[in-house]
């Protein structure tokens, strides 16, 4: 398959595009967390109320993972990302004058809906446009550009918060989620080139998607292994931060901002290599398999570290991690085009579902460890050990299961 677009200007201008959106959706999924004290003190919200706004978000984000992936194959990136753009700023706008609670909740998961196709929209378009190796870059930095968003709903939230409110920062972002929405409509390229028209079945479900053997292989290591990664990062490293390592509240908040840092650099990292990995024909599958080993090793470390383990120990494991963001465009490649959005939709899903149960499940295991006698310390310990035992039997099914039906390697077609 060659690529459709050709000429790096055309390409950069595409992603940078679909990037700037992504950057949005990322800022408006972390920026609850910066402002929880100033919504509990308008509010007067409670602990579990906090968790439902936050939760409120992942779940709209859930909602539309399905319908969306056959939806992307029938309508193409660049109209149902703009449809879903449409809602995300009715979702900020509504947040912003929101008086009530459940006004505020109704708004998050408006927000959600309205960003879920932010990274699965432009994936599915790389698939059809980009050469294997590009594919790889586009993902990796996307990524990266995911991880500015997390950065800058942190400090930069915490210098305009004094300076205008946080409801003028939901008018912000409105603006900015329709600044991206026109540049996606100027740059990005219809869905009506004959290959596409020839290439999408249209009437398709997802049984081909569940059906294949290698996106079987990852939906284990994608519900423990990336869906946990995604879980630690947004929830249990800063109460281990402050329960287990003794941080103060502003230390751990300090310490998210430079993992989310190294995250950053490590995205970009994954980015430059990517194509010197498809040169050579090395497999996705043979990276997670080595990369996956290093991560369990380094949160086993964590484990028995306990209080000793900060910054620096989280940083390293969340940091060797990410190799497993490479299974997202390997299940794109692994299927074919025609089912690209359905692929990616499907496995963003058991993602997302991992990162529910994992969050959820760690703390139901933190309490039922606390009630059985055990301190803070030895709580965490139990429950985050179950997780990585999770990891490890989901590693070994991975090792285990039959190589899918089609060439593994990544070599540009």
């Amino acid at each position: 398959m060659s690529s459709i677009l050709t000429g790096r200007r055309q390409v950069a201008t595409v992603f940078l595009a679909f990037a700037f959106a992504y950057f949005l959706s990322t800022l408006v999924r972390a920026i609850t967390a910066t402002l929880s004290p100033t919504l509990t003190a308008d509010f007067g919200l409670h602990s579990r109320d906090l968790g439902l706004l936050a939760g409120g978000y992942f779940l709209g984000f859930a909602l539309t993972q399905l319908p969306m992936g056959a939806w992307l194959d029938r309508h193409g990136p660049k109209r149902v990302i703009l449809c879903f753009l449409t809602v995300a700023v009715a979702g900020c706008l509504m947040f912003s004058v929101a008086t009530q609670f459940w006004l505020l909740l109704a708004a998050r998961v408006l927000t959600g809906v309205g960003v879920s196709a932010c990274l699965m929209a432009p994936l599915t378009g790389y698939r059809r446009w980009f050469e294997p190796a590009l594919q790889l870059r586009c993902n990796s930095w996307m990524l990266m550009v995911g991880s500015i968003g997390l950065v800058a709903a942190t400090l930069p939230v915490h210098w305009l918060l004094p300076l205008m409110g946080w409801r003028p920062l939901f008018w912000l972002l409105a603006l900015g989620v329709v600044a991206s929405m026109l540049l996606i409509a100027w740059t990005v390229p219809a869905w009506d080139h004959p290959a596409h028209a020839a290439d999408t079945d249209v009437d398709a479900g997802y049984a081909d998607v569940w059906r294949d053997p290698f996106f079987r292989k990852l939906v284990p290591i994608g519900f423990f292994n990336y869906g946990g990664f995604v879980a630690m990062l947004t929830l249990w490293v800063v109460p281990w931060l402050t329960r287990v390592a003794g941080y103060a509240p502003r230390e751990a908040a300090d310490a998210l901002f430079w993992i989310s840092i190294a995250m950053l650099v490590v995205y970009w990292l994954w980015g430059a290599a990517n194509p010197w990995i498809a040169r050579r024909g090395i497999a996705a599958a043979r990276l997670i398999g080595w990369g996956l080993p290093f991560s369990m090793a380094a949160f086993a470390a964590i484990l028995v570290l306990g209080p000793a383990a900060g910054l620096l120990a989280w940083t390293l494991f969340l940091c060797s991690a990410t190799v497993m963001a490479l299974a997202q465009p390997a299940v794109a490649l692994a299927l074919p085009a025609r089912l690209a959005g359905r692929a990616l939709s499907a496995y963003n899903l058991v993602v997302f579902l991992g990162v529910f149960v994992v969050q959820w499940g760690v703390g139901l295991l933190i309490d039922l460890f606390g009630r059985a006698g055990f301190d803070a310390v030895g709580s965490f310990r139990g429950a985050l050990g179950v997780y990585l035992g999770g990891c490890v039997l989901s590693y070994f099914y991975f090792l285990w299961a039959p190589p899918h039906n089609r060439p593994a390697t990544l070599r540009p077609a």
